[in-house]
């Protein structure tokens, strides 16, 4: 195990815990995923940046590591409570699709989000769909104490598990006033474990249960599936906060009730916090969001944006702007050209080792994955010339096995992401700087000026002197 001692913040008792895995060296973490009825927009991509940080933090410490992250593809209502129709029924609505073509497309979106983020791929993505089976013998093995049924499907009684609402701590949060009311229901946080399609109405997705022809509640899955793949007592579960307050204490209700006793199911529970603009939290529901694909349009490297995510700690609340999204791709720029300038010197004796930036990245990560402490650690790293630049290289390995920035393969010219408004393409640059060399050559410097005016009306950056030559501007 490298290093110090990993301490991680616990949702549940709202402290720091020492970690201590249930049966080292395996750790079994659960993530919620997405619910795959649109494009995940970067509010929702930021508990990805999270949760592959503490991935790579696990492996680094030298556990061994079963990472589930969840696909929704049912069962999701359009309120996170029992009310609504369900997110992949409106969206097959609204567009007029198939509902399972729907599911897949924006699967495979997501899966392309997270390798274009540099997030690693966990050891399992299982579907809701292929586990509904399961969930309804889950669903009959609580009904008897635990449930009741109305019209509308069966219902999960929460007064019938001691502590409900620990980990919201719903009495002095705001969780409980985002429950609907849904007539019958005994309690106002009594939620679905199985509903019950209306009469009448034509669904893609459902099926045949104890309790008529229906679809799963949404809470119901994740306990089927960290249950199925990781065990009924497992280390960590993930997400976004907003999760903290409905879905993970339904979760945890529903696992108390198939063990019998006070096991919420994982040991550790973490969330990260919102990713916000000045007008509030990032949110799809209002139907205009930003996704990876309109940074990009933007001309902005995905990287960027975990950058971005790096720069703040995972329990912080991220601010959001075209500002700061800039300024956090000039440091990595900044960063990819001192590794550049790195690997274009010669080999050279070492006068000091780099073990001592290794400690404290070991140190910042161990700290609840401390990764805006990381960063400067790095820059100071790379920077320091009594280590030889063989060594940093080296060493700097250890920092993308960390924070995933991907810098030992980075190149500036990976870098130059064209935007989507560019009213020119790399030949056209290309043409126009070779007309620019020979004006010059020729000593027009008139001609030459104008040219360079032209590239920089649109959006190009003449970098005299420089290898590169040239770069997109990219303008917030």
């Amino acid at each position: 195990m490298h290093g110090a001692p990993l301490v991680l913040y616990n949702s549940l008792t709202r402290g720091l815990e020492t970690f201590a895995p249930l049966a080292a060296p395996k750790v079994g973490v659960y993530s919620c995923g997405p619910t795959v009825y649109n494009y995940a927009h970067v509010g929702n991509l930021r508990a990805y940046v999270f949760t592959d940080t503490l991935a790579r933090a696990l492996r680094w410490k030298g556990y061994d590591l079963t990472h589930i992250i969840n696909i929704t593809d049912v069962g999701h209502l359009t309120s996170d409570a029992d009310a609504g129709d369900d997110k992949m029924e409106a969206a097959a609505k609204k567009s007029g699709q198939d509902i399972w073509a729907i599911a897949a497309h924006y699967t495979q979106a997501f899966k392309q989000n997270l390798k274009d983020l540099n997030i690693g791929d966990p050891s399992r993505f299982p579907l809701a769909t292929d586990h509904i089976a399961e969930m309804i013998d889950f669903a009959r093995s609580i009904e008897a104490k635990h449930c009741y049924q109305l019209d509308s499907g069966l219902y999960f009684d929460v007064s019938t598990v001691a502590d409900y609402g620990r980990l919201a701590r719903a009495r002095d949060d705001e969780g409980e006033s985002r429950i609907d009311p849904v007539a019958g229901k005994r309690h106002a946080q009594d939620f679905a474990i199985w509903r019950t399609s209306p009469p009448g109405e034509n669904r893609q997705m459902e099926w045949d249960s104890p309790w008529g022809r229906g679809a799963p509640g949404w809470h119901l899955e994740c306990s089927v599936m960290s249950k199925k793949y990781l065990g009924e007592k497992f280390d960590i579960h993930t997400g976004g906060i907003d999760h903290r307050e409905i879905h993970h204490p339904n979760e945890i209700a529903q696992n108390q009730a198939h063990c019998g006793c006070a096991d919420t199911g994982a040991t550790l529970w973490m969330h990260n916090n919102f990713l916000v603009e000045r007008a509030g939290k990032m949110s799809k529901s209002s139907g205009e969001f930003l996704t990876l694909a309109a940074l990009v349009d933007r001309g902005f490297h995905p990287l960027a944006y975990r950058m971005l995510c790096l720069q703040a700690h995972y329990r912080s609340e991220l601010e959001f702007s075209w500002e700061n999204l800039a300024a956090a791709q000039v440091r990595l720029k900044r960063l990819v050209q001192a590794v550049e300038g790195l690997r274009a010197r010669p080999p050279a004796p070492s006068a000091q080792s780099a073990a001592m930036y290794r400690e404290q990245l070991d140190a910042a990560l161990s700290d609840d994955l401390n990764t805006p402490k990381a960063l400067p650690v790095l820059d100071a790293m790379l920077a320091e010339r009594k280590i030889a630049p063989q060594e940093r290289l080296l060493a700097l390995a250890d920092f993308d096995a960390l924070l995933g920035l991907d810098l030992s393969r980075l190149r500036r010219e990976d870098l130059r992401v064209r935007p989507a408004s560019a009213t020119i393409d790399e030949a056209g640059i290309a043409a126009r700087l070779a007309e620019r060399r020979e004006a010059r050559a020729a000593k027009d410097f008139a001609r030459s000026d104008a040219i360079r005016d032209e590239l920089i009306a649109a959006g190009i950056e003449v970098m005299d002197g420089d290898a590169l030559a040239w770069d997109w501007r990219v303008t917030v």
